[in-house]
């Protein structure tokens, strides 16, 4: 997964900073009415909320981000490195909880990264108008056991993490919980219903792979020979094969670049492997976070552009630190687990005749020899047949010009209450918002509907949904820019 991957991110959805001073927004909440401060305990009495979570065994504070309207904490959970032997220690694993009323539904949130500890909200919370717990992915830094045993970072071990979070927060958060994510969250959310199916009132996740097939990837050259206009592909094709034709200058180009920044080449073997790396991610990441009208910005005739041209468009597109050892080692968890459970994407490219060396790297490429790997290829198979199955109230959304919905989640005669909707021409940003107007409602209609929460008109006409809560242009904001530059292999 590529620059494009440089997430899933996470779809990781990252926030704006809030607007608002700390002092400012400290008095707003302060103004807030005693029943928000406030949460009634089992006992019947007032309990502030935060005493609440705090009571939780193996939950601690780390700080209180003051926002209006709502309580947002930073947390600890203590964690077992593995859920089949709790004795064999313990990690802190970071939470996130955007705290509205006990008495709305809570969205459990994870982007399958890290975790952002600014106040943020997911389309989904929006909709429900409701509380959101948000879980870093294990071994993600600081949420890594140490010594990091790393045959415990698994899909069921991580499924096994939000199930416990779950377990703890439920006895507080007591209404409907619904989860969700972007991506590789998408992907996590779809992992957790699977071997978790009675915590979850509904899932909704958004742009999320399903590689059932390791070696068989010919779904996304099919995808990338059709996606967009030829117009188009043909500018991108020229741009990446012109950047391995002048490999020479512009590697000297790249060896004066990371000079100038310390960066070095020894998880991929060698700057020219991490070159190449950058080049063959373009054509993928382009489609992963732009949309067709940014095919403007792409120079029009590759053969004839400068240098300079070329490596601007490589740069501002695929990101030439993304195979660097510093820009890998933030994201070594998701690598290591694209070469052990999840797959990775293989594509050819023949644009490119004989110029490519190395080819599409695999994930071993990426993440360090000392660090062993073992491919489990029934993982995948296992959980594309409980989605096609057993589904019940799953929503997946996808974008039509995403290569990462090449392969996708399908749904086969055993779902219930299940939806899979693309949005027109969207990318790997495309949520509920973006979808035609009818499948916008149905899909805002069923959230609310699982939520609990949907009214009376929307029972009696799923036309009239739409979210509870209004737009906030600090909590909803997704900075897809910021996301695509922090990298292209990834989902």
């Amino acid at each position: 997964m590529r620059k494009a991957l440089r997430g899933f991110l996470s779809l990781a959805v990252l926030i704006g900073t809030v607007s608002a001073t700390g002092a400012s927004a400290g008095a707003a909440t302060a103004a807030e009415p005693a029943a928000f401060r406030s949460a009634v305990s089992d006992s019947g009495t007032s309990t502030d909320i935060e005493d609440r979570i705090l009571a939780i065994p193996g939950m601690s504070l780390i700080e209180e981000k003051p926002y209006t309207g709502y309580r947002y904490f930073v947390l600890n959970y203590t964690q077992p490195v593995d859920h089949r032997h709790p004795s064999k220690g313990t990690f802190q694993q970071r939470i996130t909880l955007l705290h509205k009323d006990t008495s709305r539904p809570t969205v459990f949130f994870t982007s399958g990264y890290n975790v952002s500890t600014n106040p943020s909200r997911s389309e989904p919370t929006r909709i429900v108008d409701g509380n959101q717990v948000s879980l870093e992915y294990r071994f993600f830094t600081p949420s890594r056991p140490s010594p990091a045993d790393w045959s415990k970072l698994d899909i069921w071990q991580a499924a096994s993490d939000q199930h416990r979070v779950f377990t703890a927060l439920k006895k507080i958060y007591s209404k409907n919980w619904l989860t969700t994510g972007g991506s590789k969250g998408g992907m996590t959310a779809t992992y957790f219903e699977r071997y978790y199916p009675k915590d979850m009132d509904g899932v909704v996740a958004y742009v999320a792979p399903n590689d059932v097939v390791d070696k068989e990837d010919s779904a996304y050259d099919r995808f990338l020979a059709n996606v967009g206009t030829k117009e188009c592909r043909d500018k991108l094709n020229g741009v990446q094969r012109e950047a391995l034709v002048r490999r020479e200058p512009l590697e000297e180009k790249y060896q004066q670049y990371a000079a100038d920044r310390g960066y070095t080449f020894t998880t991929v073997g060698s700057l020219d492997k991490a070159y190449e790396a950058v080049v063959l991610d373009y054509v993928w990441a382009f489609w992963q976070y732009s949309l067709l009208a940014d095919c403007d910005s792409i120079p029009a005739d590759a053969r004839t552009a400068p240098d300079q041209a070329i490596w601007d468009s490589i740069d501002s597109i695929s990101g030439f630190s993304a195979y660097t050892d510093q820009g890998l080692e933030r994201y070594t968890p998701y690598y290591y687990q694209a070469g052990t459970q999840l797959g990775a994407p293989d594509i050819k490219q023949p644009w490119l005749g004989k110029l490519s060396r190395y080819g599409y790297q695999p994930p071993r490429s990426y993440v360090p020899r000392s660090i062993p790997m073992k491919a489990q290829p029934s993982v995948m198979r296992d959980i594309d047949n409980w989605v096609r199955h057993h589904a019940s109230r799953m929503l997946y959304v996808y974008g039509q010009n995403d290569p990462w919905g090449a392969e996708r989640f399908r749904l086969g005669a055993g779902a219930r209450d299940s939806h899979v909707f693309t949005v027109p021409g969207g990318n790997h940003g495309s949520s509920v918002a973006g979808l035609p107007p009818a499948e916008n409602a149905t899909a805002t209609a069923a959230i609310l509907r699982w939520a609990g929460v949907a009214p009376a008109a929307v029972q009696a006409d799923p036309a009239k949904a739409k979210p509870l809560a209004k737009f906030d242009a600090v909590l909803d904001k997704r900075d897809l820019t910021t996301e695509h530059r922090l990298g292209v292999r990834r989902p």
